[in-house]
């Protein structure tokens, strides 16, 4: 025989208010069944008492009764439900990660599905109310998800099932009638087919991932090769110091054995002199004995015959001139430390020479830009010489081309990294080169400083070389400049020159900011009638 759960409608067991399967059953004078706490609160959240089904209203709140029928009907449903559930190997027990089904009692199956109107999640077997019941088909069922609270208009309390193109959100049918009535709404649906390109929008999420993971690797090698770069110029700087350490030790052991020679020298003079003074002592008190004890004799014979040769004084050397020769130090130490000073001025001219042939490593191909040339200057047509014709060009006053000075600029410009390049200046008696920010005042005349957006050094008067830094530096230089490199390191805030055949560094700018595009500059000032007229000439890098 069926049982009775078997004999009846799915819906016999649902309560038509929370529209679940019964909890603590009974009934209402009109023979309609509930949840007790459902109809409770039912009548509790409204002004009349009248029955959800029907609509019959009740004067005064009835008295409600268990319907023992019913509940026993309910009970062999949910426990029909459990073995069902118990017996399905399609059944999956809840994992972490997995959604579990709100209606589970005990093992929490997996769910199936979420509803947003019941706000809950069904496995299998507690969904087929919503795949029977007429009003339950009328759910939106959506593919099992948490936090189902989250997909619920905060104001209206009714799923979010439209979209505002406008702000852009979410909403739900009841927005569009106040907060966002003028706005373009469409279906969720709608608008996740349009925005559904998620392969596409991955592969690009993962090719970021990718361009970022091979950044990291570059960064790893940087380090690294910077740490390499560290630990060689250590291992230098402690070879170089303690070559120097050892210089000044040395010549410091060197100086102090000159000096200790020259006391004991000293002191073997004195030794020999004191030596002859006590002697002749000895031999003074042993006359001084004799003429005393003569003194005292009555032989009248005796003295006369000892007088002559007592009274011959003993042979004694004069004194008179004779002093121990003091040794003069004057200049000794000055010598010592000229000596240390040219030991250190030759290893300065090999660290020099080295530094040179390292930042020439970093040369570029400069050639000079006839869009910001003065109209005096006259250009090679390689781009690589310039010098001041001495009659004015007729050229287009772009805002790129200096009108006040005797100026140039290259074509390439940098703004980061490290660059290096040579200038010939051989044979003229004015020149200006260095490097100028892009934004430098083209028109007027300006200080040639950082403040107003150059690096340079110049020479005047034929032998005059300053640096030109907020305040002018005179350079001393140990000759004529031929060739001039010019070396900045953007990151660092660099700006170094280098005497090039002598392998020199004339001068740095140190602690810059730089915040613009830099480019070499070069500047050929007056001609000096015909003394100044050879080009500056931008010379590739002979490394020797």
């Amino acid at each position: 025989m069926a049982s009775g759960s078997s004999l009846l409608a799915q819906d016999h067991f649902l309560c038509s208010v929370c529209l679940d399967v019964f909890t603590d059953p009974v009934s209402i004078p009109c023979g309609h069944n509930f949840c007790k706490s459902c109809i409770t609160q039912y009548w509790d959240s409204n002004e009349q008492c009248r029955c959800p089904v029907c609509n019959k209203l009740y004067t005064n709140r009835p008295e409600v009764s268990v319907n023992p029928f019913i509940c026993e009907m309910t009970a062999q449903y949910r426990e029909s439900i459990r073995v069902k559930a118990s017996s399905c190997p399609d059944q999956q027990c809840a994992k972490p990660g997995d959604v579990p089904c709100d209606v589970c009692t005990g093992t929490k199956t997996k769910a199936l599905k979420s509803c947003l109107v019941c706000l809950a999640s069904y496995c299998e077997t507690h969904l087929e109310p919503h795949q029977k019941v007429t009003s339950l088909k009328r759910h939106q069922l959506i593919d099992p998800v948490e936090n189902l609270e989250d997909r619920i208009c905060k104001k209206h309390d009714k799923p979010l099932v439209l979209f505002c193109k406008t702000e852009q959100v979410c909403v739900c049918q009841f927005c569009t009638e106040s907060d966002h009535k003028l706005h373009p709404v469409v279906p969720l649906k709608e608008e996740y087919e349009g925005k559904s390109q998620l392969g596409k929008k991955d592969a690009e999420v993962q090719q970021m991932i990718h361009q970022r993971q091979l950044k990291i690797q570059e960064i790893n090698q940087s380090v690294e090769i910077s740490k390499d770069g560290a630990d060689r110029e250590i291992a230098h700087s402690v070879q170089v110091f303690t070559a120097l350490m050892s210089s000044i030790e040395r010549g410091q052991a060197e100086l102090i054995d000159m000096i200790q020679e020259k006391q004991k020298t000293t002191e073997k003079q004195a030794e020999g002199f004191i030596e002859e003074l006590e002697e002749e002592i000895r031999e003074l008190n042993k006359r001084s004995t004799e003429l005393e004890q003569l003194s005292h004799t009555k032989d009248h014979l005796h003295l006369l015959q000892s007088f002559s040769s007592l009274n011959t004084p003993p042979h004694t050397k004069d004194w008179t001139e004779v002093s121990v020769h003091q040794p003069s130090y004057v200049g000794t130490v000055r010598r010592a430390v000229e000596q240390l000073q040219e030991t250190v001025s030759k290893e300065m001219e090999k660290l020099c020479q080295a530094e040179l042939k390292r930042v020439q490593q970093y040369e570029v191909d400069v050639t000079l830009d006839p869009d910001t040339a003065h109209p005096y200057l006259i250009l090679s047509d390689d781009g690589k010489q310039v010098y001041n014709g001495d009659i004015k060009k007729n050229l287009p006053d772009n805002p790129e081309r200096f009108s006040c000075h005797l100026m140039v600029l290259g074509k390439q410009n940098f703004s980061s990294g490290r660059f290096y390049f040579e200038v010939i200046v051989e044979e003229k008696t004015k020149w200006t080169s260095g490097v100028a920010r892009e934004s430098v005042n083209r028109k007027e005349e300006t200080y040639l400083d950082p403040e107003d957006g150059f690096w340079t050094i110049w020479l005047r008067n034929g032998n005059e070389y300053r640096a030109l830094d907020s305040t002018e530096v005179l350079l001393s230089l140990r000759q004529k400049l031929q060739k001039v490199g010019v070396f900045v390191d953007y990151q660092e805030g660099l700006v170094s020159f280098y005497d090039v055949d002598a392998g020199d560094h004339i001068y740095s700018f140190t602690g810059c900011t730089f915040t613009e595009r830099l480019y070499p500059y070069f500047g050929t000032s007056l001609n000096d009638g015909g003394k100044n007229s050879v080009p500056l000439i931008i010379s590739p890098v002979n490394r020797v």
